[in-house]
């Protein structure tokens, strides 16, 4: 496990990701209200008291103010963090659980809100298998990392057999409008995957 103390952001930073997050609120907000194909990067501006230059900015599309997050470097992490004797899959999915945890605890109503849209809007899940591939790859170097004698193709697999179970989860959870516990569902879902 990494020791290192993360370095705090400085005021800049701090600033940006505040206005990220008070761009990304308040699409959100007017999605729900007017749906996602009824509002315009104009009106997601004018909500979040910021000119339409400083969205892109921060968002280089309309699509972007959704599905951009901070999930998956966090995940990344905590597979590196993950103890050497876990076979791939495992610390896949204990890394991918204890991000779910914290997210859960953090941004439950965010989460589902996001995560219901992409799934219910055409333009937005169109993109899912070009987002879902680019943390296919974040995750399985994250795999590598830990286990530089494993095979680029067997961390490949690993990675994207996670994915599609917490995907699967999620879907689980977005049908249940969130009346399920997320974490106990992705938990399911692996076992599913690899049964004890």
């Amino acid at each position: 496990m990494s020791t290192s103390p993360t370095p705090t952001p400085g005021l800049r930073e701090r600033k940006k990701a505040q206005t990220r997050r008070t761009i990304q609120d308040h699409a959100l907000r007017l999605f729900l209200a007017q749906g996602y194909q009824n509002t315009t990067v104009e009106e997601i501006s004018a909500a979040a008291g910021v000119s339409h230059m400083t969205f892109f900015r921060h968002f280089p599309t309309k699509e972007a103010v959704v599905e951009s997050d901070d999930y998956d470097p966090l995940i990344a992490r905590l597979i590196q963090e993950r103890p050497p004797h876990e076979d791939s899959l495992t610390a896949l999915r204990n890394a991918l659980g204890q991000g779910l945890e914290t997210v859960y605890a953090t941004g439950k109503d965010e989460l589902l809100a996001r995560t219901r849209l992409i799934f219910e809007t055409p333009a937005l899940r169109a993109r899912t298998w070009d987002n879902q591939y680019a943390t296919q790859r974040l995750f399985a170097d994250a795999l590598r990392s830990r286990n530089p004698d494993e095979s680029d193709l067997a961390t490949r697999v690993a990675a994207a057999a996670a994915l599609a179970t917490v995907t699967t989860a999620l879907a689980a959870w977005v049908d249940s409008d969130g009346a399920l516990d997320l974490p106990a569902l992705a938990d399911d879902a692996f076992k599913a995957l690899r049964p004890a």
